[in-house]
């Protein structure tokens, strides 16, 4: 018989840097889960991504048993990873902080497919690019860069 499912949360936590302080702490000890077992098994998946913020979608279950999903980074730390940004623009149509080639939009849009709401990488580039242009980053074409 299947586990009664008594929470779903989705952290964002750095990758192999989990520890039991805010916002992992309390969001994880309201339902009376192990924390300290929840840093260790997330470190221990994430080892070798450090730098990079995870999503991680934890099911709790009512025995205070829990299981967890890494997703791959958000699409903005990526694109800030690859530009070298500590932000994106506060201005994005008028200020443009950094560019950004095609083939480094596909490569994003490849890691990312498996969690976006497509199938088509065409489709995921176009919303690799939507997130590129509301930084404030703008594309270029490889010959113009």
């Amino acid at each position: 018989m299947a586990k009664k499912i008594k929470a779903q949360i989705k952290l964002y936590c750095p990758a192999g840097q989990a520890n039991p302080a805010p916002p992992i702490g309390p969001a994880l000890g309201q339902h009376g889960i192990n924390i300290m077992e929840f840093c260790k098994q997330f470190n221990e998946k994430t080892k070798g991504q450090e730098g990079l913020i995870l999503p991680a979608l934890i099911t709790i279950y009512e025995d205070k048993s829990f299981s967890f999903i890494i997703k791959s980074p958000p699409c903005s730390v990526l694109l800030k990873r690859v530009c070298g940004l500590a932000k994106g623009s506060g201005i994005p149509h008028k200020e443009k902080v950094g560019k950004i080639t095609s083939q480094q939009i596909k490569e994003i849009a490849e890691i990312k497919l498996k969690d976006l709401n497509t199938t088509s990488l065409e489709q995921a580039i176009k919303i690799v690019k939507g997130t590129a242009r509301s930084m404030g980053i703008e594309v270029v074409d490889e010959e113009k860069k």
